[in-house]
């Protein structure tokens, strides 16, 4: 989730260092020898830069391989002026790294038989059968054609079903998708000028249903382009499981995994662990949304699966770390392995285009991008307010950066924070060779 009307919000480059990090052979290496030195000098040295130059409040990375604890690396504090410092339990608005969580939600249920893969939606929401298409995707919303597909959980996973966002869409369908309530994020309780209002359906039922009374950007499965799609999986996943899309979540990953910190609803007892929320304007960090009077203290109009969650970092690197694992975490099975490789592998389309999107050169899985060629084996996604969640099945690594400032692109953490990690695995690898010799 970016917010709206905000320049430069482009995930684009996403895990740019993903390609870095699954170059195969170097993390190879690194995964059959055991850690020697736990010193991460270029990730502490990427926080240590923006944190003391008061560029961030704070920030916290975690890397890890296999089956150990993650290396975490922790500086500054959640909000300016306090004096509590960050560490792995503090808790971060992770929005759009909800969607792999989505989306391994989705396949977990298509490996247990209640979902298919390529099962057109309409088998659990009728009002999708027959969906209409804008003829100019910024054009007026009464000018379509018939869809000529039905849309399916596939393109719903990778952002090929023709949905559209706000905050990626311009023109007649952006303002129609407000006034329906299609606007499934939240930052702020302050109205902030050039950002607009946010005014979101008051269930997920009533979420799908207005949104299945609005014509597609692009005809189902021809392109890739971001969307509400993941918020919409939400839905689908209640009707095929028979529990509520938060309930789901939590009986299938958030206690197996022991993630007791990720919620979509701060409790008011975790305030002092949340972070405050910036945006950067003109070189200073200005404060959005306050850790004490957050928006994410009042219940979201519903749980929404592209970009609600709280997290932090010890929480989602266990989600990492069960995806590395196959599905296991702790010699506990959480998914089956073919869940896990089938979410983690290219899903898109045959024919779908990603010619000028923010994914192309690259697949994507559910909910997050993979990596191809060179970076094969890598998956995961970002989210607008600065954190990066990716695994590397090649290497056996697994890493996460948590900040909170918007818009995600004002620093170059997407290529930056990668790019750190490749050099400590370098020097990690250079310090064991030594020893062995």
């Amino acid at each position: 989730m970016t917010l709206p009307q905000t320049p430069a919000l482009s995930r684009r480059g996403l895990l740019g260092g993903a390609g870095l990090l699954g170059g195969g052979l170097l993390l190879q290496r690194w995964a059959h020898a055991a850690p020697t030195d736990p010193r991460l000098p270029a990730i502490t040295g990427l926080l240590d830069d923006y944190v003391r130059s008061g560029k961030l409040a704070g920030a916290v990375a975690t890397l890890g391989w296999g089956d150990a604890p993650p290396e975490v690396v922790a500086r500054g504090t959640g909000t300016r002026g306090d004096a509590r410092p960050l560490d792995e339990n503090a808790l971060f608005r992770i929005y759009s790294m909800t969607k792999p969580i989505t989306g391994m939600a989705a396949m977990i249920l298509i490996d247990e038989g209640k979902l298919g893969l390529d099962q057109p939606i309409a088998d659990f929401l009728p009002a999708y059968a027959h969906m209409n298409v804008l003829v100019d995707p910024a054009g007026p919303v009464d000018k379509v054609v018939p869809a000529t597909a039905p849309i399916t959980v596939r393109q719903l996973l990778t952002h090929t079903a023709g949905l559209g966002y706000t905050i990626i869409q311009t023109g007649p369908i952006r303002d129609a998708y407000a006034a329906a309530g299609i606007m499934p994020y939240r930052a702020t309780r302050v109205p902030l000028p050039g950002f607009g209002e946010v005014h979101t359906a008051p269930s997920l039922a009533a979420f799908a249903d207005n949104l299945a009374r609005l014509p597609l950007v692009y005809q189902p499965g021809t392109r890739w382009s971001y969307s509400v799609a993941l918020d919409l999986m939400g839905r689908i996943i209640e009707l095929a499981s028979g529990q509520e899309f938060s309930a789901f979540l939590k009986a299938r990953f958030f206690d197996p995994l022991g993630m007791d910190s990720t919620t979509f609803q701060l409790a008011p007892a975790d305030v002092p662990r949340f972070t405050t929320n910036y945006v950067v304007a003109d070189g200073r960090l200005l404060p959005i949304d306050g850790a004490t009077n957050s928006v994410y203290l009042d219940p979201p109009a519903f749980p929404f699966g592209g970009a609600g969650l709280i997290s932090s970092p010890r929480d989602y690197d266990r989600f990492l770390a069960m995806l590395l694992g196959g599905g296991v975490f702790a010699g506990k099975r959480v998914m089956s392995q073919r869940a896990v490789d089938m979410g983690t592998s290219n899903l898109l389309p045959p024919g779908a285009s990603t010619a000028g999107t923010w994914i192309a050169g690259h697949g994507f899985g559910a909910g997050g991008r993979v990596g191809l060629g060179d970076s094969a084996g890598t998956y995961g996604w970002s989210g607008a307010a600065g954190t990066i969640g990716f695994i590397s099945k090649v290497g056996g690594v697994r890493g996460g950066f948590f900040a909170q400032f918007m818009p995600s692109t004002a620093y170059p953490f997407d290529t930056a924070f990668p790019q750190a990690v490749r050099s400590d695995v370098r020097a990690r690898l250079l310090a064991q060779h030594k020893v062995a010799a």
